[in-house]
């Protein structure tokens, strides 16, 4: 039988600072032909995702790699994930400083450790170890970014912690291959003006992402604190396990986030068992971009 694959990415759910639209779409389009093109040429899912994820961390535009927000303290601390579908296999770091793409050090975790996650200085120590370059903190900050936060620094004006509206510029990505097999993965530099030391949803396995390949992958986005409660990357899988389609269980997740006990933002990607894609939010914005059945790019916010 022969598999068709599929992909779809994601620059984060929230709302995009005015101006700034084009800017997003354009650089969900690039990842997604980036990733695309490894899937077309019989690559694997895994390969695809992790490149896509590289090319939107390099976008100076997303929360994620170069273009990070700074934290409470002045400093860059990223986290990001990648999962395995056909082994389960999920490797992630957290807090991590001064690398241009995590994506890839997650990915290492996950194939040349026991582990699943590492932290902090542990993870930049691996990081060495594997050779990858440590950056000066400032190759990684936009220069909009650093005058924000020497204004809140100035003026403890909490109203400049976002450009507009929360918004939140995680990204991530999520495909199956022609073998069938499925992976997603998920980067981002976290919220502005976070504590140091502060970790969200993205690294934590059913919460910024998921896949299995009996039943999808999923990768999510927004308020991280929210996105926990519901582990709403596994709970989208499950959603998927239950017999709804990418886009049902996509919905769904969403109705769970919004519930009242909750009261969550955000937005999740969706692969299911078929190759099916589906995408859902709650926020203004979700900055996605996905190959229709002719291999064209459909890319929006």
């Amino acid at each position: 039988m022969t598999i068709t694959p599929s992909l779809i990415v994601h620059g984060g759910a929230g709302t995009v600072a005015p101006g700034t639209e084009d800017e997003h779409v354009a650089g969900v389009r690039r990842a997604a032909g980036i990733g695309w093109q490894i899937l077309a040429a019989g690559g694997t899912a895994l390969d695809a995702i992790e490149t896509a994820v590289r090319a939107l961390e390099d976008d100076p535009s997303f929360d994620a790699g170069h273009g990070s927000y700074l934290n409470s303290t002045g400093h860059i601390e990223m986290d990001a994930f990648i999962m395995d579908g056909r082994t389960l296999d999920n490797g992630a770091v957290c807090a991590v400083q001064c690398i241009a793409n995590p994506i890839s050090l997650a990915r290492l975790v996950m194939e040349k450790t026991p582990h699943a996650l590492l932290a902090g200085t542990g993870a930049q120590e691996f990081a060495a170890r594997m050779g990858i370059e440590r950056l000066a903190e400032g190759d990684l900050l936009v220069e909009s970014e650093l005058h924000r936060w020497e204004e809140w620094v100035r003026t403890q004006d909490n109203s400049l912690l976002r450009p507009a509206k929360p918004g939140h510029g995680t990204v991530g990505a999520v495909a199956r291959d022609a073998q069938g097999n499925i992976a997603a993965a998920t980067s981002t530099g976290g919220t502005r003006n976070k504590l140091a030391g502060r970790v969200g949803d993205s690294p934590l396995i059913g919460s910024g992402g998921y896949a299995d390949n009996q039943s999808g992958g999923v990768s999510a986005t927004g308020l991280g604190e929210t996105l926990m409660k519901v582990v709403i990357s596994k709970t989208t899988c499950d959603f998927l396990a239950q017999g709804m389609t990418a886009q049902q269980a996509a919905d769904a997740a969403i109705v769970r986030l919004a519930d009242e006990r909750v009261s969550g933002s955000g937005g999740v990607i969706v692969v299911d068992q078929d190759g099916r894609i589906g995408f859902a939010h709650n926020t203004i914005h979700l900055a996605r971009a996905f190959i229709r059945p002719d291999g064209s790019i459909e890319a929006a916010i």
